[in-house]
């Protein structure tokens, strides 16, 4: 396992937003194991929670001390109004991971005005790989964790594409031509991915 540079907080209720695949759910498990954890990619329980976004309290334990992650937030917004009140009313501490903060900004939704912090999480950088790190590797297939560090990264990146152009790009309808969009996906990889032949070529 590979240590991130994000360390846990203790204090504050924060969103977590980062790329997917970046390992979010990964670390936040890690550090905070004793956390109710809620799973919004689970059908039944985002079905549940989008129907009734009041319930959430019902997982919560009475008089609960430790944190309470709600993953991938952004899937149920209408949930914010009721964590904002049990931060204000029951001092209930949250973690919100998400991959797209722009979905919420992008529909008003309640960003729990101030009691919440924002925080980052990215690929893998140079100094979290550490000895791990190859400048041609990187430039090859970039920082996701299972690309850069998996065997199949190829095979990997080309799924991580068709999820995100199906759930990031086509669910929110950033673009009408959703063809056109993977095509110029592809074009552009080409200046990333041909950059170790390209150097290992120079004089």
């Amino acid at each position: 396992m590979i240590k991130r540079i994000l360390n846990p907080t203790d204090d504050q209720s924060y969103f977590l937003f980062g790329p997917r695949g970046t390992g979010k759910t990964t670390w936040v498990r890690m550090h905070y194991p004793q956390a109710v954890y809620i799973d919004l990619l689970d059908a039944s329980m985002r079905d549940r929670l989008s129907a009734n976004p009041q319930h959430l309290v019902n997982f919560i334990p009475n008089e609960n001390k430790n944190w309470v992650i709600i993953d991938e937030i952004q899937l149920v917004p209408a949930l914010l109004n009721e964590v904002h009140r049990l931060i204000f009313a029951k001092k209930q501490k949250f973690i919100l991971t998400g991959s797209s903060a722009r979905v919420l900004r992008r529909k008003g939704i309640n960003l729990l005005g101030g009691r919440a912090l924002t925080r980052m999480f990215h690929t893998l950088t140079a100094v979290e790989l550490g000895s791990r790190f190859e400048l041609l590797r990187s430039l090859q297939y970039g920082h996701l964790p299972l690309a850069y560090l998996g065997k199949s990264p190829k095979a990997y990146l080309k799924s991580f594409v068709l999820n995100y152009l199906k759930n990031e790009v086509k669910q929110e309808g950033l673009t009408r031509n959703i063809g056109g969009f993977s095509r110029f996906m592809e074009i552009a990889s080409f200046s990333q991915g041909g950059g170790p032949e390209l150097y290992r070529n120079r004089p």
